[in-house]
Parts: C-alpha cells; sequence; structure tokens
C-alpha cells in the first residue's frame, strides 16, 4: 500500500538502489568526522537575544544572581540552557555534565 507518491529523482534513487549503482564515499569515516565538525561550530555560536518580561521578574533574577555572585545574564542563559537540555538530559540518561545538577542556583 503506497501512502505517497515519489518524485522522478526519488523514483530514480530507489531504482539505483536496488540495482546495487549506489557507491559509498572512499572515505567515509573522514567525512562523517568534517561534517560533524561542521554541524558543532554551527550549533555552538552564541547568539544575542531580546525579550521582554514584566519588571518584577527582572527584579528578582538580579536579585537571585546576586544572591549566588553572579550576573544576572549568566544566571539567566543558564536557566535557559538547562530548560532547552532537559529533553536531551532524558535522553542521554542525565550523563551530560550539565545534567547531574538540575537544580538552579
Amino acid at each position: 500500500m503506497k501512502y505517497f507518491e515519489l518524485t522522478k529523482e526519488e523514483n530514480q534513487l530507489l531504482e539505483d538502489f536496488d540495482a546495487d549503482k549506489l557507491v559509498g564515499l572512499p572515505d567515509l569515516e573522514k567525512a562523517k568526522k568534517r561534517y560533524r565538525d561542521y554541524a558543532k561550530s554551527s550549533l555552538n555560536k552564541i547568539r544575542n537575544i531580546n525579550i521582554r518580561l514584566p519588571e518584577r521578574d527582572l527584579y528578582r533574577l538580579k536579585s537571585r544572581a546576586v544572591t549566588v555572585g553572579i550576573p544576572y545574564q549568566t544566571l539567566a542563559a543558564s536557566v535557559l540552557h538547562r530548560f532547552a537540555a532537559e529533553p536531551a538530559c532524558r535522553q542521554a540518561g542525565k550523563n551530560r555534565p550539565y545534567c547531574k545538577n538540575p537544580s538552579l542556583p
């Protein structure tokens, strides 16, 4: 039972695959490492964001940062990072450094 239509190019790829016409890269591991490095470098960039917060929340964030002894921007970035990393921590079984202590400062 077919649930979708293949394009002309997809049909050609399927035929070539079935006929064993596809060939791998001569140095597959080297290519995988190169593209993995490309992905890491593009994902590790730090970007600036602008967000609107209620003034009360900003004061609380600044107060909490003073209590912990770090700049409030660092605290905000840490909170956002931990929130964004939570699914990865669940999937990885909490064996990454930022997953070991999920409690916020």
